[in-house]
C-alpha cells in the first residue's frame, strides 16, 4: 500500500491527499509535527533529501518527493493529466508557476498569523503580499474568461494551484478582489471526491 507522510496543516501535502481521493487510490497517511521537528529525525531524512513533507512512499519501498513530481506521478495516464505533449506542457507550467510565485508568498504570511507572529513580521508580511498580489492578479485575469487553467478541463493544476490561493485569507489577503479566483476554488472545490484541509473541521460545521 501507498504510504503519505505528511502534516497536519501543510497545503502541499493536502494536494496530494485530495488526487488520491479522486483517484480512489488507498493509502496509508503518517502525519509529522513540523514544530516538534519531526522532519529532522535521521529516519525522515533517510526518505526525504529535502527534510520536508511530502513525501509519497512507493509499495516497492521508492520515496517521492515535492508535491508537484507527486502529483505527476500519480496523475500519469489518468484524465487529470492530459496525454497531448503541448496540453502537458501547459499543467506543467502552472505547476511551476505555483510553487515559484504562490506557494511561498501565501503560505509563509499565512504561518505566521495562524503561529500567532504576525504583529512582529509586518514588513515581512507587506513583502510576501506584495509579490503574492501580483501573482494573484495574474491567475485572475487567466480565469477572467476560462473554467479550468488548461483545456478547460480540470487537471493537476486547478488542484495543486487552488489548494494555497483558498487559504490565502489566512495569512491576510483580501481574496474578495479576485472574483475569478473566488469562483474557480468553488468550481475546484467542487469535484467528486474532493476533500478539506481538515476534515474533522468540516464535519463539525455542518453539525
Amino acid at each position: 500500500m501507498l504510504r503519505l507522510y505528511d502534516s497536519r496543516l501543510s497545503g502541499n501535502s493536502w494536494k496530494i491527499r485530495i488526487l488520491l481521493s479522486q483517484l480512489g487510490l488507498p493509502y496509508e497517511r503518517v502525519t509529522l509535527d513540523i514544530g516538534k521537528g519531526d522532519t529532522h529525525e535521521p529516519d525522515f531524512r533517510a526518505i526525504s533529501r529535502f527534510e520536508r513533507v511530502p513525501v509519497l512512499m512507493l509499495e516497492d519501498g521508492r520515496p517521492v518527493v515535492e508535491s508537484g513530481a507527486i502529483l505527476l506521478y500519480l496523475a500519469q495516464g489518468t484524465p487529470y493529466l492530459p496525454d497531448d505533449g503541448y496540453l502537458r506542457a501547459e499543467v506543467l507550467s502552472w505547476l511551476f508557476f505555483e510553487q515559484a510565485d504562490l506557494q511561498k508568498n501565501i503560505a509563509t504570511p499565512r504561518v505566521l498569523h495562524l503561529y500567532g507572529m504576525a504583529d512582529d513580521r509586518q514588513q515581512d508580511i507587506a513583502r510576501f503580499h506584495a509579490e503574492g498580489y501580483l501573482a494573484l492578479e495574474k491567475l485572475d485575469r487567466w480565469l477572467h474568461e476560462r473554467t479550468w487553467l488548461v483545456d478547460e478541463r480540470y487537471t493537476i493544476a486547478d488542484l495543486a494551484a487552488s489548494t494555497y490561493v483558498s487559504l490565502a485569507a489566512q495569512g491576510g489577503y483580501a481574496m474578495s478582489r479576485f472574483a475569478g479566483i473566488g469562483a474557480w476554488v468553488t468550481r475546484v472545490q467542487g469535484q467528486p471526491r474532493w476533500v478539506p484541509l481538515i476534515p474533522e473541521a468540516a464535519a463539525a460545521s455542518e453539525l
